[in-house]
């Protein structure tokens, strides 16, 4: 039997600091008084990760043949949304996942360009606050790691007050600007310094330089620092991927494992993603399909169009394996079982098609770091099976996200592997935070008055409840694109046609049956609900404002 020493002194010295140690045992000196130690604070950390350009069905848990078994894992652990929602695109969603406010309130109603109008200023405004701003109040440590992309200048020497450090983040690491290239990112950033992968002294990976494995070592090494200087005190981190944005580049060892597997086109693997995800409860059989988009036998060089989707497929899995990577340190560090781990996705899938008509790029197999493609509109609506249209537009394509929520402390049991049903929203996750963090929302940011949070907090999902219950209904608009979301009706608008559409999501989430013309005073009672809200947060018809003659230069 182990002495008394063994079994209850000896732990106790292998916890205390070195520093500590030594001091203590000192010569001739007499030992200094143990400082009181510091109960550790029961509320959890809270890491919100994102992807970029991702398409609903993507990640296995959600019905993709990519392997993702790290992310599967979270949520076969803890629970899936099924009608969760972002804004269709990167900068807006950005602004209204950080801020509980939608993205015309926190001025970022478009792009990062400044078209004149408050909704409209292309950054953070300082009628926001973001939830790093309202979590170190209450004793958060806060990091930011990977693509910002909701500040109007990304230059060194520029202005910086909507960079991170400068919105309530300790630390941070990533691209101030949008896409880049992942061997040579631009506008790659430490803290509020311009610095350059291949000059970067602090981060000497061991493999060749990947951008997104430089952001995942970096979420690794913040857990690592919290746990080693603040043992005690919960974080918050935002861990925004560029992964799958193009340029769709991945490493070849991690491409190779998809030789072949898109050989035979389109159609056979949403087929299969269909049926996957009827078996996992995503998708109700009674929804009709959504029509078929490209066709494989007409496609020219079907080796370079097969090779889009194997890098793209191979960038979702390099993501996950870095995820994986991550919640091993949280286990190694004892954090895993008090940390909130959110992911979810930027918009729907991308159907721009970037470098794609190039004949010097189609010379070229995509991948590597000379390679500047998307992978297309007829993968980008595999990718986002069942719904039709995509990134850009508020249809189904472009606005629906998995949410998969992990906390082992809360989620278990008969909630582990759950299906929850919606909608939930981006601006549901600023009020989760401050629920959970038992931190207090402002009414005044930097002494301006600010509006209060937008979105409901999740705790009842996460602790029984398989419906977000929401009082208010939903809205959206982008690029004139439009809908609103009032329990289980949906009301939807595309710019180019001009015309309410409506939908009952519970029957037909595909959206392919309009009820508009059957419904009118329906349609007519939820278009004027849009439009009060609209002139409520300042969206403008769009274009909106004064069109910039040209994008801001991100160097």
């Amino acid at each position: 039997m182990r002495s008394v020493f063994a079994r209850l002194v000896l732990p106790w010295l292998a916890a205390l600091p070195a520093s500590l140690l030594l001091s203590s045992y000192a010569p001739a000196q007499t030992p200094p008084a143990a400082a009181p130690l510091k109960a550790a604070d029961k509320r959890p950390n809270i890491i919100v990760i994102m992807s970029d350009d991702m398409g609903y069905s993507d990640i296995g848990a959600y019905g993709s043949e990519i392997q993702t078994p790290n992310l599967d894992k979270l949520a076969g652990e803890g629970l899936r949304f099924r009608q969760f929602y972002n804004t269709a695109r990167c900068c807006p969603t950005r602004a209204s996942l950080l801020t509980g406010l939608y993205s015309h309130q926190a001025g970022v109603g478009h792009m990062t360009q400044d078209r004149g109008l408050p909704a409209y200023q292309g950054e953070l405004n300082d009628r926001c606050a973001t939830i790093a701003e309202v979590l170190k109040p209450a004793g958060y440590g806060t990091y930011a790691v990977g693509k910002w992309h909701i500040a109007r200048s990304a230059k060194p020497n520029g202005p910086k007050n909507a960079w991170p450090l400068q919105r309530g983040f300790d630390h941070y690491y990533g691209i101030i600007g949008g896409a880049a290239n992942y061997y040579h990112p631009n506008t790659l950033t430490r803290d509020n310094t311009r610095i350059k992968a291949a000059e970067d002294t602090e981060y000497k990976p061991t493999r060749p330089y990947y951008f997104t494995d430089a952001i995942s070592d970096h979420a690794i090494r913040y857990a690592d620092e919290s746990k080693r200087q603040n043992p005690n005190k919960p974080f918050f981190m935002y861990v925004a991927y560029t992964a799958g944005h193009w340029p769709i580049q991945a490493p070849a060892p991690e491409i190779a494992k998809y030789k072949g597997k898109y050989d035979a086109g389109y159609e056979p693997i949403r087929k299969a993603r269909l049926e996957k995800m009827k078996k996992l409860g995503l998708l109700d059989p009674k929804w009709k399909d959504t029509p078929a988009v490209g066709d494989w036998e007409k496609v020219p060089d079907k080796a370079w169009e097969a090779r889009c989707m194997e890098v793209y497929a191979a960038m979702i899995t390099r993501m996950d394996e870095g995820i994986g990577r991550l919640v091993d340190t949280l286990k190694k560090n004892g954090q895993y079982d008090n940390t909130l781990i959110l992911f979810l996705q930027d918009n729907g899938a991308c159907a721009e098609d970037m470098g794609r008509n190039n004949p010097a790029q189609r010379m070229k197999l995509p991948g590597g770091p000379q390679t500047n493609v998307a992978y297309g509109e007829n993968w980008a609506h595999v990718s986002n099976t069942p719904f039709r249209l995509y990134k850009h537009w508020e249809h189904e394509g472009g606005i629906s996200t998995p949410l998969i929520a992990h906390w082992p402390n809360v989620i278990q049991g008969a909630r582990q592997g759950t299906l929850v049903n919606g909608p939930g929203h981006l601006i549901d996750i600023m009020a989760t935070c401050v629920d959970f963090a038992k931190a207090t929302y402002p009414k005044q940011h930097g002494g301006k008055a600010i509006p209060p949070m937008e979105g409901v907090s999740l705790r009842p999902v996460f602790e029984k409840s398989d419906e977000v219950k929401r009082p208010t209904p939903i809205f959206w608009e982008h690029e004139g694109n439009r809908a609103v979301r009032d329990g289980k009706w949906k009301l939807s608008y595309e710019h180019r046609r001009k015309v309410w559409e409506l939908y009952d999501t519970d029957a037909d989430r595909t959206e392919m049956n309009d009820l508009a013309s059957a419904q009118p005073d329906r349609a007519k009672t939820m278009a004027a609900q849009w439009d009060a809200w609209a002139k409520r947060v300042g969206v403008a018809p769009w274009p909106a404002g004064k069109v910039p003659e040209k994008a801001p230069i991100e160097e």
